[in-house]
């Protein structure tokens, strides 16, 4: 076996595993590659939903699963008027996208309402929110999905919180003040 350059004593690294060695010339074989192990998870677990016989998403979060502490969690009429009217914040500048940009806005004392999501893994860094928006006399509401939230939001990534802004001559004023007294009305 022809060595490339001096022997390492990782074993990682020994001649026998690198990718430049005789073991890996062959015409069907190629190197490992750090994508193979979550293109198999994946498939595995496409594999158990069709097993399964269920074409639902296995990911979805149900009643039993949502963390009791997101209180309150709005219910899936409110969840999409909720998400359209973030949505529509987003496009008109009147949105704040973060945890801590979310208790900047509630410091400055310039949030409308604050919206999280109840799968935020741990839960526990978005609950300093809840306390001040008490504080403030905000209302807030916890959403089921931190990917829903995201995409109302415009962005790619999931988002555990945002924050809707008061903005002098809005046209979302009416919409906004309908989800506060509907937010208002479950935390009754």
């Amino acid at each position: 076996m022809k060595q490339y350059g001096r022997p390492s004593k990782c074993p990682t690294h020994n001649a026998q595993r690198h990718p430049r060695s005789p073991k890996y010339s062959g015409a069907n074989e190629n190197p490992p590659s750090a994508g193979t192990e979550r293109i198999k998870q994946q498939s595995s677990v496409k594999h158990f939903a069709e097993r399964d016989g269920t074409a639902e998403n296995h990911f979805t979060m149900t009643e039993a699963q949502v963390n009791p502490k997101a209180y309150p969690l709005a219910d899936a009429t409110l969840t999409k008027t909720i998400l359209d009217l973030v949505q529509q914040a987003s496009n008109y500048k009147q949105l704040r996208k973060g945890a801590n940009e979310a208790t900047k806005t509630l410091n400055r004392g310039i949030s409308e309402f604050i919206v999280m999501a109840a799968d935020a893994e741990p839960l526990e860094i978005i609950l300093h929110l809840p306390l001040l928006c008490e504080d403030k006399n905000v209302p807030y509401v916890f959403v089921r999905s931190k990917q829903a939230l995201g995409r109302a939001c415009g962005v790619s990534r999931p988002v555990i919180a945002t924050s809707v802004t008061i903005k002098e001559g809005s046209q979302l004023k009416p919409q906004i003040q309908s989800v506060q007294t509907a937010i208002e009305r479950l935390l009754v």
